[in-house]
């Protein structure tokens, strides 16, 4: 079954913003890039706490793989029949599970390309990352994936 999912302000304003952030990172890393040490944060353990440093160099792989996991979702959003759906599609029910689902990709698009953006940031500056950066990324990404299950169990059809 060939589908195309309308595009909505949503869709519209969440990929500005991605691009936005997406270009915005390299703008920054361009322009602060003589003022980053040598060695910056290379990881972070659960806490927040710098647990492996590397060269500034290492601070551009974040930005790419943020590219490169933005234009793969985005191109992935272009084939809802590829989907998997969790619930069964009908004529009825189409249109309105392949919307919430993409608006869930859309989401964690979104938050991805965002919380990339942000610890490129606190890597640029040598900072740990603040102690509530895992529990609020948690709740953002499983949030936002329990809410967009829920409104898909409602469009589920009884056979």
């Amino acid at each position: 079954m060939k589908m195309k999912v309308k595009r909505t302000g949503y869709d519209i304003v969440v990929n500005i913003i991605c691009l936005g952030l997406l270009v915005g990172i390299l703008i920054y890393l361009g322009v602060t890039w003589s003022s980053i040490p040598e060695k910056i944060p290379g990881h972070y353990n659960g806490a927040g706490v710098i647990d492996r440093w590397g060269n500034k160099k290492e601070l551009l792989i974040v930005p790419v793989i943020s590219w490169i996991m933005y234009l793969g979702l985005t191109v992935v959003e272009k084939f809802p029949q590829t989907w998997n759906t969790g619930i069964q599609v009908t004529e009825e029910n189409k249109e309105q599970v392949y919307r919430i689902l993409k608006d869930l990709l859309a989401t964690e698009k979104l938050l991805m390309v965002a919380i990339f953006s942000f610890i490129t940031i606190c890597s640029s500056l040598s900072r740990a990352l603040p102690m509530w950066f895992l529990p609020v990324f948690l709740s953002l990404v499983f949030g936002s994936l329990i809410f967009f299950m829920i409104r898909l169990g409602k469009n589920k059809t009884d056979n």
